[in-house]
Parts: C-alpha cells; structure tokens; sequence
C-alpha cells in the first residue's frame, strides 16, 4: 500500500503520523507501564503491608501468565472484534487494571487484575503495529515500527522518574495515578487508529517451503532472545545494589540509565533498518549485546558499567521492530499471515521469558548469588540467537546484500 493509503482510504481514517502516536501510546500503557512499572512498586507493597514478600514475587508473575494467554488469544479475539476496536478495549482494559489495584482488596483480585494487563499488553503488542505499518511507506518502516515501540522503553524509563514521584503521594495514590496517565494516553490514541487493510487468507503454512523454514528460524532466534534478555532486565538492580554492593540509590540510576537506552534502542535501530535492513541490524545488535556483558562480567567500575547497561537497554526495545520486520519481510503482500506469524513470535518470546525466569532464579541459588554467572549465561542465548541469524542468510528472501529488507530481495 503506497503512502497515500492512509488518506485515500475513507474520511475516518487518521493521518499516518496520528497512527504512529497511537502504537506508541498503545505500547507505552499496555507494556511500558503495565509491566515495567511493577517493578519500582514491589518495595512499597511490602512495606505498606498491603501483600506479603512471596506474594509480591507471585503477582509480578501474573502480567507474565497474562501476557502469554493474550498472545495465544488474540487471534481468536480478532475473529469478533476489528482490530480497531481490539486495539482500543486492550488499553482501556489496561487502564482500568491501574485502578482496580489501588484497591488491595484480596491476592485474588489483585493476581486477576495484573493478569489481565498482561493480556492487553500481549494484544497490543500483536496487533499494534501489524495494523499500522501497512500504510507507512516502505522506505520508513523502519523508523515507523522503531517509533511505535518507543513506548516501551518510554515506560522502562517511567519505572524509574514517575513512579518514585507517585509513590510520595502514596501507594495507592501511584496506582491511580497510573491509572490516569494511561486513560489520557488512550484518548489520545482513540482516533488515530486505521481502519485494517484487506488481507489475504493466512498463507503461513501453505507458502513456500523456504518461508515456513526461515520462519521456524526466526521463532527459534527470538525464544533464545527472550532468554538472553532476562538477567538484564531482572537481575540488574540486584547486581548494582548488593552485587556490587553500591546500594539502592545508586542501582535505581542504573535502571535509568538502562531504561535511556531503551528509549533510543527502536528509533535507532529502526533508521539504521532502513539503511541496511532489519537482518544486518539484527547481527550487530547481538554482537553488540555479547560485547557489552564483558563489563558487566569483568568490571568494577562504574565509568565501563554504565555503558554497558546502556548499551543493553537498547536492545530491550529495539528488538521487538526488528523482529516483526523480519516477519513482514518473509510474508509480503499478506498481512493475515503476517500477524499470524507475529502472534507466534509473541508466543514463544512470552514462553521462553517466563521459563527463563524461573530457570535463571533456579540458577542464581545455585550460583550462590552470582550475578556474573547469569549475564554469561544470558551472552551464550545471545550467541546461538546469532547462529541462528546466521542461518537465515541461507534463504534467498535474506540476504546480506540487501539494502531494505522490507522492499524487494536482491542476492548478491
């Protein structure tokens, strides 16, 4: 669909740019907040009483369950909804989710309502920018699906400025707060979101052998992602705080800095996308990835850390875009299959972060506590991710040569 797409298609449609701020608002509240903002609040409902320790850890898992059961869902939501009106009931539910848990009023309530955050997060996350990007033109994909994405480092970033500013009004008062910040955010996204393209029955399975294959590559490389990203994301305020013994204040500084990097990670990785392609993208960020746990490994310097945890955090989000672009690369021309495809994609990125992060948990006990050991662990997923890239070159619809992977395929 070329650039006027958008316009031509019937009054009700927004403009390209409202369309975008509306992926962006989506991923802000149903994962940037939904998800990340848990974090900083886990000290303050223990201390409130408001949950015992144990449970706090068994709530946060809830957005997880959540997420994953969206994701194998949101298919079959879509068969009764358009994904419009999917897309807008996913960030009220979301919004409303805030509300409700600044009313503690049992562990049943409250593991309910974070499960369905989790849900709506997955939905937008499927949905979002499969129904945007078909009317962005090809040569700005990149920095398009890059900008859709930015709220989830936008909400990485949050956990670490806005809710410790909340939580001096109150815990219950954060929450709402939340709550508030998301409603605005989905006003703003209301009319912005485009009526869906026709589409094509899903092909996946029934297209080309090498399509299916590659596809079957990329599922692998993005569950040994997911994998790679969990010590980093979980364990990294731990690992300043009492690994390296610099304390509370000094790790909620590295979670910042982790959550800038989150920021520039989509807008930057997608402009460079659209230069060189989203594969060749992909290679660098992960040897990238490997390259920046050295420090982390072997450092005791704040001055090498930071970097590093910078460096990490772009690649929190930044992936996410490069992913999907892949994904729409290897199924052109047919967005049913190409959210078919991402829903998987989702899906086992979902399963393999929440079995990571039992795994990873199992293994820091058994390590005694030793962060280092996590982080190798997490730049070995990393380096099979690569492999697995690697072996995607194989197929003729990826290859190194090519200047944009999202237009036509040039061999070289």
């Amino acid at each position: 669909m070329n650039s006027q797409a958008l316009k031509d298609s019937g009054p009700r449609q927004p403009s390209i740019a409202h369309a975008i701020l509306a992926g962006l608002c989506a991923s802000l509240v149903g994962i940037g907040l939904a998800r990340f903002a848990y974090t900083p609040l886990i000290p303050s409902l223990i201390e409130a009483h408001w949950f015992a320790a144990n449970d706090v850890i068994y709530l946060g898992a809830a957005n997880l369950i959540g997420y994953l059961a969206g994701a194998l869902g949101t298919r079959q939501l879509t068969r009764w909804l358009s994904a419009r009106q999917t897309l807008r009931l996913m960030m009220v539910l979301a919004s409303v989710a805030f509300i409700a848990c600044s009313v503690p009023l049992s562990l049943v309530w409250f593991f309910a309502w974070r499960f369905v955050s989790g849900v709506a997060g997955a939905s937008i996350m499927v949905l979002a920018a499969t129904t945007i990007l078909p009317f962005v033109p090809s040569a700005r994909k990149g920095l398009a699906g890059g900008a859709i994405f930015l709220g989830l480092g936008l909400g990485i970033a949050a956990s670490g400025t806005l809710v410790p500013v909340l939580l001096d009004l109150g815990l219950r008062q954060t929450w709402i707060g939340l709550g508030l910040v998301s409603l605005l955010l989905t006003a703003v996204s209301w009319t912005g979101w485009p009526n869906s393209v026709a589409a094509a029955a899903p092909n996946s399975e029934a297209g080309p052998a090498q399509s299916s294959a590659a596809l079957k590559l990329v599922y692998l490389q993005y569950a040994l992602i997911a994998v790679g990203f969990v010590p980093g994301m979980v364990f990294m305020v731990d690992y300043v705080a009492r690994g390296l013994g610099w304390g509370t204040h000094s790790a909620g500084t590295f979670w910042v800095i982790y959550g800038v990097g989150a920021i520039f990670g989509p807008i930057g990785y997608g402009l460079l996308a659209d230069r060189i392609g989203y594969g060749a993208v992909i290679r660098l960020a992960l040897c990238i990835q490997v390259i920046a746990v050295i420090p982390l490994v072997l450092g005791h310097s704040a001055l090498t850390i930071a970097p590093a945890v910078w460096v990490i955090g772009t690649f929190a989000a930044g992936i996410v875009p490069m992913v999907l672009g892949r994904v729409q690369h290897l199924l052109p021309a047919d967005l049913c299959a190409q959210r078919s495809a991402w829903s998987r994609a989702t899906t086992v990125f979902a399963l393999f972060q929440a079995l990571a992060g039992y795994g990873f948990s199992y293994l820091f006990s058994l390590s005694k506590g030793d962060h280092r050991v996590l982080f190798m662990v997490g730049a070995g997923a990393f380096v099979l991710a690569l492999i697995a890239e690697l072996g995607l070159l194989a197929f003729h619809r990826i290859s190194p040569g090519t200047s944009r992977e999202q237009g036509a395929t040039r061999q070289t």
